[in-house]
């Protein structure tokens, strides 16, 4: 099983800074993530679309060569924080749409979508998905055409079965899902049950693991706080095993949003524990 980094673990060494965090006093740069990555070994990096520097054709091909020469795979990873916020951003639907064929420049063929986000959880998730799905549909049939996957994600918005509708609406080989192993926690939602019914469709991975926050309130999207790989309440082991069972081909990327307070600041050290346990994982399902 490959194993692999998003960058949302930097979100604050890339400027997005929590309001019981501190600044910090240097911003990573992408070439320094990917250097980073390089160190601990990993297989894989997954690139948000909110931290590149540039989104143009000339920035995107450099970026892919540097990738290509470390020898990682890639998913190139859009809609942090809203995405199409719940299919009714059709200027966000448009970005997204443009950017599917700049997949391909990263040389790699997965890109991570979302529809919705935490904010929207409690508004009717019907009109939501019935808003979505010829969204997605319209997406596929560009993604069909460029050789691309992609990989809706659960962003803290739909269970396991709503994902599971979506999908089977779209009907495309060109349509599944980033599975986060933390999301659906989030929501009270199994998500090993949620993994059992969504294998099949798994394009890429978010790897969390999570505990509770005593001082957050539960209405809080980080009541559930990040912490690394093994130190929480998700099964990821399980998870993983599904995800090898299915012949998943992709990479378990880690991600920690949010760290827990004794991880504050801490991000690369939370991010190598991860790597290790991931990759006992990994050696467990050889």
């Amino acid at each position: 099983m490959k194993i692999g980094i998003d960058s949302y673990c930097f979100h604050r060494l890339f400027g997005e800074v929590y309001d019981d965090q501190e600044r910090p006093e240097k911003q990573m740069t992408v070439e320094e993530y990917l250097a980073f990555a390089h160190e601990l070994g990993v297989d894989g990096v997954s690139l948000e679309t909110c931290f590149l520097p540039s989104l143009e054709d000339n920035y995107l091909i450099s970026l892919g060569e540097k990738i290509k020469e470390y020898g990682f795979d890639c998913v190139f990873a859009w809609g942090h924080p809203n995405g199409l916020e719940r299919g009714k951003n059709p200027e966000a639907f448009k970005e997204m749409k443009r950017l599917i064929p700049k997949t391909k420049l990263l040389g790699t063929d997965v890109m991570r979508i979302t529809g919705s986000a935490f904010d929207w959880r409690h508004e009717n998730h019907r009109e939501q998905i019935e808003r979505l799905i010829p969204m997605y549909r319209e997406a596929a049939e560009i993604a069909e055409e460029c050789g691309v996957k992609l990989a809706a994600e659960n962003h803290i918005d739909f269970t396991a079965d709503e994902m599971l509708e979506m999908i089977q609406a779209v009907d495309s080989p060109n349509f599944g899902i980033n599975f986060d192993t933390g999301n659906f926690l989030r929501l009270l939602d199994d998500p090993i049950e949620g993994m059992k019914k969504l294998a099949p469709y798994v394009f890429s991975t978010h790897i969390k693991d999570l505990i509770m926050k005593k001082d957050a309130k539960p209405t809080d999207w980080f009541f559930f706080s990040g912490v690394p790989v093994g130190f929480g309440l998700v099964d990821n082991m399980a998870l993983a095993k599904i995800l090898s069972e299915h012949n998943y081909k992709g990479f378990l990327a880690v991600e920690i949003d949010h760290p827990a307070d004794e991880w504050m600041g801490l991000e690369k050290e939370a991010v190598a524990v991860s790597i290790k346990n991931l990759r006992k994982i990994g050696n467990t399902l050889k």
